[in-house]
């Protein structure tokens, strides 16, 4: 690639960031339209975050990602926030406009995109979502917008759980339950779709979310971690006649959506994919 004064600079900051996906995605996603850029990571210590900010502004980078730890943080240095990103109070995407920094939250859109791109159908359904983190928010409010009929919450620390309840309870029904077996075999007893939000299944020695014997047969089951490709739970739910659903599209489509608030361009999904897929699963 041919690097001009004219080539506009796009990126990441997070702590750490070396293992982002981002850059060879965005990169693949920038060749493909013939569009002049480049996307950097910029790993950025916690201390350093309004400067980094500040210097991103300065230097009139076009556009970046943000990741964790800064997604909540980042909002103080930013000019104006979209009504998704306020709501979840959280960032993952800002465009920089004459200076003017707009802080976005793809993830929820980019979650009900992955899901739309498999069939999924959500409006009236019945879902249980595992875990109460940052990504449970985006996931949670993306299935209320999408339309379905209740979100039950399991989490293993109540407390927690009931804190993502009672701001996601602002878009609909949501109830929130403890980790519990009874709870669960209860719950799963009447539940169209399964969501898993937690980082649990990326190692092979992760104790297993809860007895996936409980799983309904021919359902939904949708985990949000992509390496591996199916996790325990997915494996499991293959087995019960399911359809599985992994995390790869939500990350393809939360930069798909990014990529097109910078460039107001129709992202190439499928050179992305491709990219990805390649790069994770060889």
């Amino acid at each position: 690639m041919k690097l001009t004064g004219k080539t506009s600079v796009y990126g990441i900051i997070g702590h750490p960031v070396k293992h982002s996906l981002s850059p060879l995605m965005q990169t693949a996603a920038f060749k493909a339209l013939g569009i002049d850029a480049v996307y950097v990571p910029f790993d950025v210590e916690p201390e350093n975050l309004g400067e980094a900010v500040g210097g991103l502004r300065a230097l009139n980078v076009k556009g970046f990602n943000v990741t964790v730890p800064f997604k909540e943080e980042v909002i103080e240095y930013l000019d104006f926030v979209d009504e998704d990103a306020e709501f979840l109070g959280a960032v993952n995407t800002v465009k920089n406009e004459d200076g003017k920094l707009t802080g976005y939250n793809t993830d929820a859109d980019g979650f009900l995109k992955s899901l739309i791109e498999e069939g999924v159908e959500l409006k009236g359904k019945k879902v249980t979502m595992f875990g109460a983190g940052g990504a449970a928010r985006a996931v949670g409010y993306a299935v209320l917008k999408g339309g379905a009929k209740f979100l039950n919450i399991v989490n293993r620390n109540f407390s927690k759980g009931k804190i993502v309840g009672e701001l996601l309870g602002k878009r609909g029904n949501v109830l929130v339950f403890p980790l519990r077996e009874d709870s669960v075999a209860t719950l799963l007893k009447d539940t169209d779709i399964i969501i898993n939000t937690t980082s649990v299944g990326m190692k092979p020695d992760d104790p297993l979310l809860f007895d996936y014997s409980l799983i309904p047969e021919g359902i939904t089951v949708v985990d949000i971690i992509y390496n591996p490709a199916e996790t325990l739970l997915l494996k499991a739910a293959k087995e019960k006649g399911c359809k599985i659903i992994n995390g790869l599209g939500m990350l393809i489509y939360q930069g798909a959506i990014a990529f097109e608030i910078w460039t107001e361009k129709k992202a190439p999904v499928d050179v992305m994919k491709r990219v990805l897929e390649e790069e994770i699963y060889g």
